[in-house]
């Protein structure tokens, strides 16, 4: 299918995410009116913040996928499984993409036969911390904070890809990604993109074509996927954004402040849960759980509430539920969940030594 063809589709096709989105439109006008255009706003202007970073993140997914580079990565990866997800945690507490930003490149990489360990190493660690985050971070919270955060992202992002593996070995996970996400070119481009597999040959090409747009096949390969990406990306984050807009006005993020007043062994564990449906990413986090803090929240309780929601938040959540089997799915919220508390506790620790 062209690229044509498929925008052609696209804007055509009223698919189940769509027509979710105008019903709760249209829900929330009969029971609340006067929420209803502050909801779009907030849904419009949270896409509009993050679309550098989800440009950024499908233009480098279809880069991988029209250059074949994620045969290669698939090759690389497929050797020290240890070493591997060490290098993908390493790179995603690197990397700069937010954990809605990280799905196009997620979805390339398992399309490509990459092992679900790297993948779930770099998955959790990427949307935790960024160069630019430490920096802002750091100014806001101070060292020891933002050390002991960075810290945490690269274990919780190693742990979950040892975790990950170990499972697969066990016989789990057998089928990764839901069935209409799961189609593409495979571990190459052999189908699509020209020579990339001879004859008789069973050994997939590794070679990388980095100017990929000299092939015309390779081109049109770019843009299918930027196209895929780019629309099954919208339709998830504006349904919710909407739904987080609900969230964001029936309950307010500083009455959350309450529950936290005196720090108690629950406050972490809650700390976790309330942060996963919160949406907040690693930038907007930094002023909201400072002003958490200076209303009474322990440290710890902010550590874990920081990392719980920028790993799965409602719109990362709902694209990663779309995008692979529910059990992945599960396992994703967990080690979010469970590596989050720990993290938690460990730096409550820390303080008290």
């Amino acid at each position: 299918m062209s690229f044509l063809e498929i925008t052609k589709w696209n804007s055509l096709r009223l698919d189940k995410v769509i027509l979710a989105f105008f019903l709760t439109l249209a829900l929330i006008a009969i029971l609340d009116q006067n929420q209803l255009w502050p909801s779009i706003v907030f849904a419009v202007k949270n896409i509009v913040a993050i679309l550098p970073f989800i440009a950024l993140s499908i233009g480098v997914a279809a880069y991988t996928k029209a250059s074949n580079l994620d045969s290669k990565i698939n090759t690389t990866t497929s050797g020290n499984p240890l070493v591997s997800i060490g290098i993908a945690a390493l790179f995603g507490t690197l990397s700069p993409f937010c954990s809605c930003g990280v799905i196009p490149l997620i979805a390339g990489l398992l399309r490509a036969g990459v092992p679900l360990a790297p993948v779930m190493a770099f998955w959790i660690s990427s949307p935790l911390m960024d160069p630019e985050m430490f920096i802002l971070t750091s100014a806001v919270f101070g060292l020891e904070f933002t050390t002991f955060k960075t810290i945490a992202a690269f274990l919780m992002g190693t742990t979950g890809g040892i975790i990950a593996y170990l499972m697969v070995r066990a016989g789990y996970f057998q089928e990764i990604m839901r069935p209409q996400t799961a189609s593409g070119c495979g571990s190459s481009c052999a189908t699509s993109c020209g020579d990339d597999q001879k004859d008789g040959d069973k050994k997939p090409n590794t070679t990388v074509y980095w100017k990929f747009w000299q092939d015309p096949k390779r081109t049109e390969a770019f843009k299918t996927e930027a196209m895929t990406n780019g629309w099954f990306l919208f339709k998830w984050l504006a349904l919710a954004f909407l739904f987080e807009s609900l969230m964001v006005a029936y309950l307010p993020v500083d009455k959350v402040a309450l529950l936290f007043g005196d720090e108690q062994w629950w406050s972490i564990p809650l700390g976790a849960l309330i942060g996963i449906p919160a949406y907040l990413n690693g930038y907007a986090a930094i002023p909201t759980i400072n002003s958490l803090i200076e209303l009474g929240m322990g440290a710890g309780t902010g550590m874990t509430f920081m990392l719980a929601g920028s790993v799965s938040s409602i719109p990362a959540a709902m694209g990663v539920y779309a995008l692979v089997k529910k059990p992945v799915f599960i396992l994703y919220l967990l080690l979010g969940l469970f590596g989050a508390i720990l993290s938690g506790y460990a730096f409550t620790a820390w303080l008290t030594l």
